[in-house]
């Protein structure tokens, strides 16, 4: 029996600001992600990208269409439930490594760990079995200043996946990096997300990186504009540029 999708958006629309300054970000989006899969989404700036995720994971609220995300309409749980929802469920890495300076890198790694009030027992023995998984044990008592930006780069990766949620979002995690680092946290994206079955959602302006994609979802205008395979997307932009 096929699994349910892990994501299934209907006409997602949300706006900003009050009349007469009022900005549709979204203007009925419906996007479906498959269990295990990784999806790229890809845009010019203010598309409606970074919108998009924070609905999805349960960071911003939506006026009007249906979001549901492991099974749960998000929109029916609110407050503590919803925080407590994503805690279990949603891993996040950002652009900008957010890492804090003055902890070590095993501490950096225990945060959601810690916010959960989990034995620190328990905790130490997740951080470090997390960072054994980027290659990194080794550095558990360093300080993130002593780190390169794809290491550091990696320890948020740990620090998301420490709770080993369903479904991980990258917001343009490769846009602090150089080429090399960039495509060597891809592949360990990918290598983390076929060992845990973990469903992968990437926002990127970066083309070398849509090769990990299983699909491609381009958004236009605060629409989805289309979704493609890999191969697909890459006939598609060779179609059309020869007939530029």
């Amino acid at each position: 029996m096929q699994s349910p999708p892990a994501i299934q958006c209907s006409d997602i629309k949300k706006t900003y600001g009050i009349a007469p300054v009022r900005v549709q970000a979204l203007k009925g989006v419906s996007l479906e992600v498959s269990s295990g899969e990784a999806m790229i989404i890809m845009g010019p700036s203010g598309c409606g990208k970074t919108t998009l995720i924070s609905i999805i994971t349960g960071t911003l609220g939506f006026d009007a269409g249906t979001c549901i995300v492991l099974g749960q309409e998000l929109s029916t749980i609110k407050g503590d439930k919803l925080v407590a929802w994503r805690g279990r469920n949603i891993g996040f890495v950002f652009q900008a490594f957010n890492l804090i300076p003055s902890l070590t890198i095993a501490e950096n790694v225990a945060i959601p760990l810690l916010i959960r009030n989990e034995k620190i027992s328990s905790v130490k023995r997740k951080a470090q079995s997390a960072l054994d998984s980027v290659g990194l044990a080794d550095k558990a008592f360093a300080y993130p200043a002593a780190l390169s930006g794809g290491q550091q780069q990696r320890v948020a990766i740990a620090r998301a996946i420490i709770h080993r949620p369903k479904i991980l979002v990258c917001d343009e995690p490769t846009s602090a990096l150089d080429a090399h680092s960039g495509m060597r946290v891809l592949e360990l994206l990918k290598q983390i997300s076929g060992e845990q079955g973990t469903t992968l959602v990437i926002v990127t302006h970066d083309h070398r990186i849509l090769k990990y994609g299983d699909r491609i979802a381009e958004v236009e205008d605060g629409q989805v504009h289309s979704i493609h395979s890999y191969q697909d997307y890459i006939a598609t932009r060779e179609k059309h540029h020869a007939t530029v």
